[in-house]
């Protein structure tokens, strides 16, 4: 951990973890997604269903598809609460998938996995802290089995309802992104959670056991909406993951999980079915002739489509050599984002 002598008088009986950050570096913030903890939070709301009522819907849905013995080996890691491994969860980035954060898991470094499983290990008792001590003794074999129950259980739980919750995901991003421009950085970290709030240079995070002072210089620090960690905030301090807090993004109701077609016929109600599938599927930058092959129109339709929706605010359009590129503005994402 990056430990730094605090400048600030801690309250004796509330504990704090400080992301010192340079004032004016506007860069010292950024946003990223993170499949690893969105199904990390998943599998903590399966095991304890009674504390995560906003994920009832998606697991009446999901749960009964998801494979048993796979679904265990990740729940002797991540447990119901409290530390589970930093290595289920990398960097997060803009543009971080899935898939790749699987394959990730099998590349794990010695020293990092033995670490990280260590620190579980001293968390278990009983049978979990033999199969924990099996998993260290083993490590080639117990890194490709995580690999492998982890893609399997996304695919049976997370995968049918990805779309859904990318699209909150990246709508959150956007209206914060949108608030830094507008009142600044202070301003948007103190509406993030009750547990986060400004302090001098500091993005300053209550937590229940530890304090610690993180100096995020050169390095800043990622914030990652959640969707099913919706029952707090949670950190990463310690090298070689950057600096990270995760917290509940906004706009989650009970309902986030529904059919697409019921999300896609909300919109199609409010701009029509044709502009209503754009908007959708604009979370990646596509051309006109994009647009129009994945849509079914014809070029000058789609074109007609999109100067609708960007005079509205709903897309931008950026040119890339002799390329125009479209994709969904933070307005867009926001408005996608409450419909769900």
């Amino acid at each position: 951990m990056r430990r730094h002598p605090s400048p600030y008088s801690f309250d004796v009986d509330r504990k704090f973890v400080d992301f010192l950050l340079a004032p004016d570096d506007l860069t010292a913030i950024r946003f990223g997604i993170s499949p690893g903890h969105e199904l990390c939070h998943a599998v903590r709301a399966i095991l304890r269903p009674d504390e995560y009522p906003l994920q009832w819907g998606w697991m009446r849905a999901n749960r009964g598809a998801i494979p048993r013995e796979d679904f265990e080996v990740l729940a002797l890691l991540i447990r119901e609460e409290g530390y589970f491994p930093d290595f289920l969860t990398t960097t997060p980035t803009w543009e971080l998938t899935p898939e790749a954060e699987a394959e990730r898991l099998r590349d794990i470094d010695d020293e990092r996995f033995a670490v990280d499983m260590t620190k579980v290990l001293v968390r278990s008792d009983g049978a979990r802290r033999t199969a924990v001590q099996h998993m260290l003794d083993q490590p080639d074999r117990a890194r490709a089995m995580i690999a492998d129950a982890w893609l399997s259980v996304w695919n049976a739980a997370i995968a049918p309802v990805w779309p859904q919750l990318e699209r909150l995901l990246r709508a959150d991003i956007a209206v914060r992104s949108r608030r830094i421009a507008e009142s600044g950085i202070g301003d948007m970290v103190g509406t993030l959670h009750d547990r986060v709030a400004w302090a001098d240079g500091a993005v300053r995070v209550t937590m229940r056991i530890w304090s610690e002072v993180v100096d995020c210089h050169g390095s800043g620090l990622v914030l990652v909406p959640s969707v099913m960690g919706t029952t707090g905030c949670f950190v990463l301090t310690e090298p070689p993951a950057q600096p990270t807090l995760f917290y509940p993004a906004q706009g989650v109701t009970a309902t986030w999980a529904r059919d697409p077609a019921d999300v896609a016929g909300a919109l199609g109600a409010l701009l029509g079915p044709a502009r209503a599938r754009i908007l959708l599927e604009a979370h990646e930058p596509r051309t006109t002739s994009q647009v129009a092959h994945d849509t079914g129109l014809a070029i000058s339709t789609a074109s007609h489509h999109l100067t609708v929706l960007r005079d509205a605010g709903l897309v931008a359009s950026t040119r890339d050599g002799a390329r125009v590129l479209h994709r969904r503005s933070p307005l867009g994402e926001a408005m996608v984002g409450a419909v769900l």
